[in-house]
């Protein structure tokens, strides 16, 4: 068999395999959507089974064969033949399949399938546990949860920390020895950028977005900036769920969600632009490519890359508000017909140590992921009960943001990640925002009249741009490779930590220490 049939086989194969991933990934989404309560416990089986047979067709013998042809399977290094033979795509297409297939292989199918139901169980008890604020109620099911991860990481193997072989599975490559260090540096400058604004005389006044405002009318203008952003609703829908979330079956069939609270005006429309921002990446992967890495994003780093840099770079900018806080006032002109556009600017970009994180400003939002990052690490590695979650959670709130959580909804139980058994999850975020900085700086410099087009109300030429450098490449590079290919440097929190400097050192009136100034 010719290198090229033996891989369009292989292509081939790897189709209806996505496809029973699609299905189970639609059942996920339904489940968090419109599926009726009573449907829970045949919903886990259902995922369960799709997730198993989805497995044991990837390390069927005949993908092991097929992968074999090309490379050696117990280092994914291609045989010599193939090297020069194989151009760059392909030769991705393959290291990624293997990357893949040797990690399931490690894998027993019965232990995919308790996973798998325990997880889908796991968050329908969390939707409930966290409306009744009932930490008990979840205690069981997060405690066989994390026993099933820990089994996870020792299947899979791990140098140093079982946590690392649990975060591989959502950005590849990075480590606890990594991130510590990063991390402390971030939280070091975080906190003296936070002493700054308490001690500001500046005031913003929350309370314009604390009145009523209707919630339809809030979907609505999410809708209207999704829409702007070049989210495209033939390819994509907006619904209501539990915790904001984006799914994706394919490029042609992509799904973002919001939450929406009468008194609070950001949650909505932030959710929507962060959802959205994720909803462009999968958008914009390769629809040739389907059913290969090809066409799947990098990581989860550079995926929250996508919804960070359109919430905050954009977002939350004074050229957005340029544009649409006129909008937003004839939507709600009772509440903020008279409110002058610097005033609601400074409120929407208000700094306060906050309990929610999915609700935290800009600046104290990597706080919220180090708590959680520490936590779970401690977790995994066995310093820590899971029955003692909820006192240690909010020691950590208190240490790094000065609050004490006033329960255990508003705390422990107010993201959904843990019941998905999505534990190494959590440090994405912020790396996301660091990606985010860089590559929103690159776009500054590769398109000159970018903030005039925002202010204009055109964010197309933005979406085009991270189309063509970020989206469209799928995984033929790795996280490390696109950053330095798009912005020529490696992953550094320098232009994070300048650009929050710059803003809220003009917005709180402090000396800052940056000398690059950026617009945002």
């Amino acid at each position: 068999m010719s290198t090229e049939t033996s891989l369009d086989r292989l292509k081939a194969t790897l189709g209806p395999i996505h496809h029973l991933r699609d299905a189970a990934a639609l059942l996920s989404w339904d489940q968090e959507t419109y599926m009726p309560h009573g449907g829970g416990a045949i919903r886990a089986e259902q995922l369960a089974t799709l997730q198993t047979l989805a497995h044991d067709q990837f390390v069927s013998p005949e993908i092991e064969a097929l992968l074999a042809s090309f490379l050696d399977l117990s280092t994914g290094t291609l045989h010599p033949e193939h090297r020069s033979a194989l151009d760059e795509p392909s030769q991705a297409l393959l290291r990624e399949t293997w990357r893949d297939f040797s990690r399931a292989k490690k894998l027993p199918s019965t232990f995919v399938n308790e996973l798998e139901r325990e997880c889908s169980l796991a968050q329908q008890v969390w939707v409930e546990a966290r409306k009744t604020n009932d930490f008990q109620l979840f205690l069981p099911n997060l405690q066989r949860l994390v026993k099933l991860k820990r089994q996870e990481a020792e299947y899979l193997g791990y140098h140093d920390s079982p946590y690392n072989a649990l975060l591989d599975l959502y950005e590849p490559g990075a480590t606890v020895a990594q991130l510590r260090p990063l991390f402390a540096t971030l939280r070091m400058e975080l906190i003296r950028l936070l002493d700054h604004i308490r001690q500001s005389p500046v005031q913003p006044k929350a309370h314009l977005l604390s009145q009523a405002y209707d919630q339809t009318q809030q979907v609505d203008f999410g809708r209207l900036v999704l829409k702007h952003m070049g989210y495209d609703f033939q390819r994509g829908r907006l619904d209501l769920s539990a915790h904001p979330f984006t799914t994706s079956f394919h490029p042609t069939d992509v799904r973002v969600t919001t939450r929406v609270f009468e008194t609070d005006l950001p949650s909505c429309l932030f959710s929507c632009i962060h959802e959205g921002g994720h909803g462009l990446y999968d958008q914009g992967l390769p629809t040739k490519h389907y059913g290969t890495p090809l066409a799947e994003p990098i990581s989860l780093g550079i995926h929250e890359s996508q919804s960070r840099l359109w919430e905050n770079c954009v977002g939350r900018s004074r050229a957005f508000w340029r544009y649409f806080y006129p909008k937003l006032q004839e939507v709600f002109p009772a509440q903020l017909g008279e409110v002058p556009a610097e005033e609601f600017y400074l409120a929407i970009n208000r700094v306060t140590p906050s309990f929610i994180r999915v609700e935290a400003d800009e600046l104290t939002y990597n706080l919220h992921i180090m708590v959680r990052f520490e936590i779970e690490l401690d977790v995994i590695e066995g310093r820590l009960q899971v029955e003692d979650l909820p006192e240690v959670w909010n020691a950590k709130i208190q240490e790094y943001l000065g609050i004490v959580p006033p329960s255990d909804a508003e705390g422990v139980l107010q993201d959904v990640h843990w019941s998905l058994g999505a534990f190494g999850y959590f440090p994405t975020y912020t790396l996301g925002n660091l990606y985010a900085a860089m590559l929103f700086r690159q776009a500054q410099k590769d398109l000159p009249g970018l903030d005039q087009a925002i202010g204009q109300g055109n964010l197309l030429p933005l979406k085009g741009w991270l189309n063509d450098r970020v989206h469209r490449w799928g995984r033929q590079y790795t996280a490390a490779e696109l950053l330095q290919r798009v912005t020529g440097q490696a992953l550094t929190p320098a232009p994070f930590i300048q650009d929050l400097e710059q803003k809220f050192g003009n917005l709180y009136q402090f000396p800052t220490t940056s000398s690059t100034s950026h617009s945002r």
